[in-house]
């Protein structure tokens, strides 16, 4: 019965009540083992090292890039680093061995960081490869300074706790990041030790690279397939609830219970991960369930998301979206009947690497909803260079999701709920599979529509 759990940053911020709602809880010392935890770097420590993920504030990668002092910009972050440990000295972090480990791993940074500048300086390789390179380093120190803390915690709660680090500083050997994590777990008698893993993997071909802020739940994912885990749990600080708590109310929110793999695909789509969707593939393939819980609701069973669930009652699950996209039409007289016109939009738009979120067409227009950011306004430049007209809108995407909602009478009543708050509807999609109807709305109704559909089609009348 081996699970394989991860905890995220801002639960591990709590780690006092992570220790007595998943890690001890009501279990007896025999109950103890048997499990792996994937951590991630306390809260807001990843932004610090790299940048602030919302708001774009530098951290000290930044500093590496713009060539400035990085060393005086780690030393701050130890100093940060070192005031979280003091608030987990009363649950039993020996603060003299933790400072001595985090200070040590951040000289180890600087020296790595040194001679990455040394090597771009000489202008005789790819400074693209040597500033991800730099990302990497700094990347993994959260996880191993949370991972280490929480192993010298338990060793001195008298739980027996080994520390699984998967950052690769004290090697140089050019394993993948599966051969890593093989390497890693192989002999381990896990029934009479916990192991808490770093959630960045070092590997060959860079977690980063691949997947950048999303390495945790990668990490977490490829260990849950390794050890053959009967269970995936993610640990948050909410559940997966019907509706955003915080747009339309705790009260009138109810856990998911249960979904599937396709509609966790659909809530990753829309950037409201359940789990990040490259790692979410490896699990499913794998036929491991993935168990969403709320670390401060420890004997609430969460939500199972499993490769075959099919609701019994046809229902919407989860009404949920973002006022974070844009809406480019391109509109062309010359579209109607000519076989490809969509292949040389789609063309620019792998060239920007621009992914699209929904897509409706009608003769002569093609309406893409994408990501409001920077890759897309650079997008939209050259598509105004290359076609008759042009038409963007900062809009929201409001999405009705259910594992079993083909059935007359799902449309027309959230296409009613928004009419009768006067919410037009401004594009629509929804495929066969008919697991997800989404609707593009003007962006200052956004909260207005989630608390529309959530009453209409998650709230029992």
């Amino acid at each position: 019965m081996l699970t394989v759990e991860k905890i995220g940053g801002t639960s591990m911020s709590k780690f006092k009540d992570v220790l007595q709602n998943v890690i001890i809880g009501k279990r007896t010392p025999d109950e103890m083992y048997n499990r792996i935890f994937v951590v991630s770097a306390y809260n807001n420590v990843t932004n610090w090292l790299l940048e602030h993920k919302k708001t774009g504030e530098p951290g000290v990668y930044v500093q590496f890039l713009e060539n400035s002092d990085y060393s005086i910009g780690l030393d701050s972050l130890c100093q940060r680093l070192l005031l979280i440990n003091k608030g987990f000295e009363e649950i039993g972090l020996d603060l003299h061995e933790a400072g001595e480990f985090i200070t040590y791993r951040i000289r180890q940074a600087k020296t790595m960081l040194h001679s990455l500048s040394k090597v771009m300086a000489s202008g005789y390789v790819n400074a693209d490869d040597i500033c991800l390179a730099a990302r990497e380093i700094l990347a993994s120190i959260g996880e191993a300074h949370s991972a280490w803390n929480s192993v010298n915690i338990l060793n001195n709660n008298g739980i027996s706790a080994r520390f699984i680090d998967l950052c690769g500083f004290n090697d140089s050997l050019p394993l993948t990041i599966d051969e890593r994590i093989h390497r890693a777990f192989k002999g381990v008698d896990f029934s009479k030790e916990l192991c808490v893993a770093t959630g960045y993997t070092k590997g060959t071909e860079g977690i980063m690279r691949a997947f950048d802020r999303g390495y945790t739940e990668v990490t977490f994912s490829k260990v849950a397939v390794e050890v053959q885990a009967k269970e995936a749990i993610i640990h948050k600080e909410y559940h997966l609830s019907s509706a955003d708590p915080n747009i339309v109310g705790v009260e009138k929110t109810v856990p998911v219970g249960r979904t599937n793999y396709i509609i966790a695909d659909q809530l990753a789509d829309i950037g409201m991960e359940a789990i990040h969707p490259k790692a979410a593939k490896p699990l499913e393939l794998a036929n491991i369930d993935i168990r969403i819980k709320n670390t401060f609701e420890p004997e609430h069973p969460g939500t199972l998301i499993t490769r075959d669930y099919i609701s019994e009652v046809p229902k919407v699950e989860i009404v949920s979206g973002t006022n974070r996209v844009l809406a480019i039409e391109v509109h062309d007289p010359m579209m109607v009947g000519e076989v490809g016109f969509d292949l040389k939009i789609m063309q620019l738009f792998a060239k920007y690497g621009v992914s699209y979120i929904l897509k409706s067409t009608n003769a002569n227009s093609i309406t893409n909803i994408v990501w409001d950011n920077y890759k897309s306004r650079e997008l939209i430049a050259e598509l105004e260079k290359n076609f008759y007209q042009v038409i963007t809108e900062r809009v929201a995407l409001v999405c009705a999701m259910g594992t079993n909602i083909a059935l007359p009478g799902f449309l027309y009543r959230a296409a009613k709920a928004l009419y009768d708050r006067g919410i037009n509807v401004e594009s629509f999609g929804q495929s066969l599979r008919q697991v997800n109807m989404q609707f593009v709305i003007k962006r200052e109704f956004y909260n207005e529509a989630v608390i529309a559909l959530n009453d209409e089609l998650c709230i029992d009348k």
